[in-house]
């Protein structure tokens, strides 16, 4: 097994040097991370015995969630037989390896890389959006992803080494793959569910109500449809994949558009076997079928990004799957899901910060940390008596997803969690400086609602209380910032020197 490092780096026009991002494919990417000390590779795990998932957490709990870096095994053992990988898990876990994929390579400190990446990403959208490059297509034979074509009895999901990540969920998952629904009328939508291996030629497919996966299908429905066609694109590139579960096309755009702007390039695209949807062409496996729309099968239960068991659902979609392409030998994510970090985040917290900036002032910065879901950081430069509780409440409003908003001040980096706690508990007094909002809008994934999509908030102003908002006459400062002001460079001087031990 390797050992894992983090490397000190420096910023560049992407992808000037190799190993630099943004990358057009999941294996350049995977290549950065382990040139890097950023991937750690093992040969082979018996997942009977759930040892990948074993694994994963022991992996948070030694190096922390944003710190891990992701691994690899070549096989795993899933219902009694031996599958050939590669698996990666953990792909999109360490900070560092997300400003990669943004052309950044210039900071030692993960929390520094992310804020720089985002920087980035939000100097990039504009009041149309984020630039739009129109896919660029290809053709089959110049496509990676249709090396290998499965049709008929000649598909089998269970081949493949799906995993059953947790013992009590229902069955074995795929739980990286990118939904894509196409229709004249309603243009295209890609989307990131859970489908479970509902058989060798069927899974499950899982758009919650409201998600626009689900508003997709039920205008299909509601137009008199029986049928719809959709595909499941496997093992895209890092960008692509945070743009599928982003949300961030605007009127006009579409995300692999949306992709190909951030990239800097026209995503190389190639047609579905089956129908005119267009699919990333150096993606790993293409899974093509009909989604009927007025059948439904159980599915669940299954461990949600929340960290803890979703409920099983006694009807839900699925798709009957008639052809898959791959890669030759194709590469598999394994999300592991409520465990690791699985995304890339940059993309999301730009809209977020776009979204808001003219809604709250001096707004600075918008976080959602990944291992608590449902808690969003809104960092502002507070002026004014009130402004921090205002802030939070337009966001409460705003974010159906946010159930814990903690708004603090510029001082504060929203990046740096032991600084929210510690600001949590030396600078805030939860009266006045809280607000319970009982009646919300949730997401139905939300484990903890009594009536799925029915929730309450909680606004808390952890910027410095000023007297008029019943705080102390005289507020103290920061006293790291203090030491910055009043030690300029010191910090810097450190960094060289830690560098220079490895650390």
């Amino acid at each position: 097994m390797a050992s894992s490092k983090a490397s000190s780096v420096s910023p560049p026009a992407p992808a000037t040097r190799p190993g630099i991002g943004p990358f057009l494919s999941l294996r350049d990417y995977i290549a950065a991370l382990d040139a890097r000390g950023l991937l750690l590779r093992i040969e082979e795990f018996d997942q009977d015995a759930y040892e990948s998932t074993a694994f994963a957490y022991r992996l948070i709990e030694r190096r922390g969630y944003m710190n891990a870096p992701a691994f690899l095994f070549d096989r795993v053992k899933v219902d009694g037989r031996w599958l050939d990988g590669p698996i990666i898990g953990g792909a999109y876990g360490p900070w560092l390896g997300e400003a990669l994929c943004f052309g950044i390579d210039e900071y030692a400190a993960p929390q520094d890389a992310f804020a720089a990446t985002l920087r980035k990403v939000v100097s990039l959208r504009g009041p149309d959006g984020f630039p739009h490059i129109p896919p660029r297509e290809v053709s089959a034979d110049d496509a990676p992803v249709k090396q290998v074509r499965l049709t008929g009895t000649g598909i089998d999901l269970t081949a493949f080494p799906f995993l059953q990540t947790n013992p009590q969920d229902a069955g074995r998952y795929i739980n990286s793959g990118s939904l894509i629904l196409q229709d004249p009328e309603l243009g295209a939508k890609i989307s990131v569910y859970r489908c479970q291996l509902q058989g060798p030629r069927r899974i499950s497919v899982n758009p919650e109500p409201g998600q626009g996966g689900w508003r997709f299908l039920q205008r299909l429905i509601e137009r008199g449809d029986k049928t719809a066609r959709g595909l499941l694109v496997l093992g895209v590139d890092p960008i692509t994949y945070g743009v599928a579960g982003a949300a961030v096309a605007v009127d006009g755009q579409t995300e692999l558009g949306v992709a190909g702007g951030l990239i800097g390039q026209a995503l190389p695209v190639v047609r579905a076997e089956n129908s005119d949807i267009i699919v990333p062409a150096n993606a790993e496996m293409v899974i093509e079928g009909e989604i009927p729309l007025h059948n439904m099968l159980p599915e669940g239960p299954f461990a949600e990004f929340y960290g803890v068991m979703g409920g099983a659902k006694d009807a839900n979609f699925f798709m009957d799957v008639q052809t898959i392409t791959h890669r030759e030998s194709p590469w598999f994510l394994n999300s592991y899901s409520g465990v690791i970090r699985n995304a890339i985040g940059a993309t999301r917290e730009a809209t977020l910060f776009v979204k808001y900036r003219d809604l709250i002032p001096g707004l600075q910065a918008i976080h959602v940390p990944q291992q608590a879901a449902a808690v969003h950081i809104v960092s502002i430069d507070k002026q004014s008596p009130g402004q921090g509780m205002a802030a939070g409440e337009i966001y409460a409003e705003g974010e159906m997803l946010a159930k814990v908003v903690v708004v603090v001040d510029r001082e504060i980096t929203p990046y740096r969690l032991d600084e929210i706690w510690q600001t949590l508990g030396a600078r805030w007094q939860p009266y006045p400086a809280a607000r319970i909002i009982q009646d919300a809008k949730g997401i139905p994934l939300e484990p903890s609602q009594a009536e799925p999509g029915k929730t309450s908030k909680i606004v808390i102003d952890a910027t410095p209380q000023l007297p008029e908002e019943g705080g102390p006459a005289v507020t103290p400062g920061n006293s790291k910032r203090i030491f910055q002001d009043d030690m300029p460079g010191a910090l810097e001087r450190i960094d060289d020197l830690l560098d220079d031990l490895g650390v």
